[in-house]
């Protein structure tokens, strides 16, 4: 089945096979979802049937949005097609540009909206076998600790986050709460 992504080709942006898109190193839309609990993040760890970074840990959700799909209501989307989790509404927090090698001779080049999410209660969690292999919930500061000691458990793209942008992703409050 072929999945067509946004992505910019001679400076326009146009469908193109998200595969395709990867191997090419294209710059192409992306949407990346973190859900929160006080100072514990969900974070899944990607199936082994992924063509890129497979069992490698990531934020809770990450994806490419259909064409012309907005991407709030590609979070959503995502959110119940990866892991089950319906109810929660992700705000807009950032939109960043990186580029990362992710293996196989194909590059991430990411024009990313990040959204975050609140689990004020327990959600019920149902991982897509065919997306996530396993998930859990891990401090903030222990996150960071972790990405430090083993970095190669982790996509690039949350190592990116993490490092450059979590100020900006979890806003003061998470942040401060992690460093004490």
């Amino acid at each position: 089945m072929t999945t067509l992504i946004p992505a910019w080709v001679d400076g326009k942006l146009t469908p193109v096979d998200k595969l395709e898109a990867h191997v090419r190193g294209l710059r192409h839309k992306a949407v990346s979802v973190f859900v929160v609990r006080g100072r514990d993040i969900l974070m899944q760890r990607r199936a082994l049937s992924k063509y890129h970074t497979p069992g490698l840990w990531a934020n809770t959700c990450c994806t490419h949005p259909g064409w012309e799909e907005p991407s709030a209501t590609c979070a959503v989307r995502r959110l119940r097609e990866e892991l089950g989790i319906t109810g929660l509404y992700p705000e807009f927090r950032h939109h960043l540009e990186y580029r990362a090698d992710v293996g196989n001779g194909m590059v991430e080049h990411e024009a990313v909206d990040v959204f975050l999410a609140h689990a004020w209660h327990d959600i019920d969690i149902a991982p897509n076998p065919d997306e996530v292999m396993d998930t859990r919930w891990v401090d903030y500061h222990d996150l960071l600790a972790e990405v430090r000691r083993h970095p190669d458990r982790f996509t690039p793209w949350l190592k990116i986050y993490l490092e450059d942008y979590a100020d900006t992703i979890f806003g003061p409050d998470l942040i401060l709460a992690a460093r004490r």
